[in-house]
């Protein structure tokens, strides 16, 4: 917690935890009860591990949640992630590890997923290190786009001056470096890269970021949106993931090329499996459309934007890595990792070889194996891959599989407008 100020003096501390879509759920505690949930724990509800992005319970699931009473859910506060609210002066925010009401860690929690994929990297002498950068949409008090859509332009940054200038300290007390800021080739699109941190923590400043970016904007009267895609015949907001595996205090991505190509086989191995957890809405499948720099097929390149895993092999060993380009901004950060790493781990484990390269345009080559265009079809790769289910864990696993047939289903009870104007006339 370093130079923080003391709980004592906080207005409230709020405690939460990353749920199955990856937004923070918890409660604002007095420093008092916060000083109880470091001893003992606190009470919430395991409806946290069961509701959908707009709240409704998931009644699918009978021994938690809705359908068991909403039983208590034990939240454990992690004093590592104990940070003040720049934004918010005299509030603080930590995230907590949930257990079950008996003591046992509740496997279903997307952070806790993400410490099983770290332990089985860890098995091979390997850590992880991490950082995701996200594309986001911002709007101004009026509804209008804060940039028009020029990629890389220093005058665009203009439209967004107040709300980085903000976000850069608000981030900072969050132990989250903002590393750059860019404009998009989209209106209103903005990309924010971060610091390569620990993976755990990397996910845990990917789950902050997002919390900054959407309440510093609000303050400002603006709005932010981490949506994978806002609108047809543009760029939508990514959230690429870039990861390298370390040993003994070395990137082994740059003293072991062995290495490096066998991650990456992994993860080309289990993409389609692993787009469930890197592309989880309906909405995701919008943006993995050809020629916005959104991969469609398996491949791999070095230094190759139009490939799904970029590897990036410059001078400095340090920054030896692979990018995968797959997740959207909509991507809970926890799962999304945790998926990358599991995959890497079974390619190192059968030290597995990648395929050749792609050279040239990855979107122009109709010999590469197609990756999921839809939930329900990455569903299905999702559910026969058992090496992938077995690494996450059974019990997560069914549960996420459980989570995204609910959005199938509420997308196919609902009557939208396009159908309305495109069928009403003509039927």
């Amino acid at each position: 917690m370093g130079e923080q100020i003391s709980v004592d003096q906080a207005e409230f501390v709020m405690l939460g935890m990353p749920d199955v879509n990856g937004s923070l759920r918890g409660k604002a505690l007095r420093p008092e009860a916060f000083q109880s949930a470091l001893r003992h724990g606190t009470a919430m509800t395991d409806l946290l591990l069961g509701l959908d992005p707009v709240d409704t319970p998931i009644s699918d699931y009978e021994r938690f949640g809705i359908r068991s009473g909403a039983a208590d859910l034990i939240l454990h506060p992690d004093p590592s992630t104990l940070h003040p609210l720049e934004w918010r002066p005299g509030w603080m925010v930590c995230i907590g590890t949930p257990r079950w009401p008996d003591g046992r860690p509740c496997e279903l929690a997307s952070r806790e997923v993400l410490r099983r994929a770290l332990d089985g990297l860890s098995s091979l002498g390997f850590e992880a290190v991490a950082a995701i950068e996200y594309e986001v949409r911002v709007r101004d008090g009026h509804g209008r786009f804060a940039s028009s859509g020029i990629s890389y332009s220093l005058a665009e940054l203009g439209g967004v001056e107040q709300l980085v200038t903000r976000l850069r300290p608000a981030l900072s007390a969050l132990g989250v470096e903002l590393t750059a800021v860019h404009t998009e080739a989209a209106p209103g699109l903005l990309e924010l890269n971060l610091a390569a941190r620990p993976a755990l923590q990397a996910a845990d400043d990917a789950a902050f970021t997002k919390l900054a970016m959407k309440e510093v904007a609000a303050s400002l009267g603006m709005q932010a949106t981490f949506l994978a895609k806002t609108a047809q015949g543009e760029e939508g907001s990514s959230g690429h993931v870039h990861l390298s595996c370390w040993r003994e205090g070395e990137n082994a991505f740059a003293t072991d090329e062995a290495a490096m190509r066998s991650a990456i086989a992994g993860v080309l191995d289990h993409l389609p499996a692993a787009s469930l957890l890197l592309n989880p809405t309906i909405n995701s499948y919008k943006r993995l459309v050809p020629g916005y720099f959104a991969p469609t097929n398996a491949s791999w390149g070095p230094d190759n934007r139009s490939c799904a895993v970029r590897a990036i092999r410059p001078g400095r060993a340090e920054m030896c890595r692979i990018e995968c380009r797959r997740p959207g901004a909509d991507a809970n950060p926890y799962l999304a990792v945790a998926a990358l790493i599991v995959s890497a781990t079974d390619g190192l484990r059968r030290k597995a070889t990648p395929p050749d390269a792609v050279v040239g345009d990855a979107y122009a080559r109709d010999d590469l194996a197609m990756l999921p265009g839809s939930l329900e079809s990455a569903l299905r790769c999702f559910e026969v891959d058992e090496t992938f289910r077995r690494a996450l864990g059974e019990e997560f696993s069914d549960y996420f599989a459980t989570s995204r047939r609910w959005e199938l289903k509420a997308f196919q009870n609902t009557v939208t407008e396009w159908e309305r104007n495109r069928y009403e006339r003509g039927v």
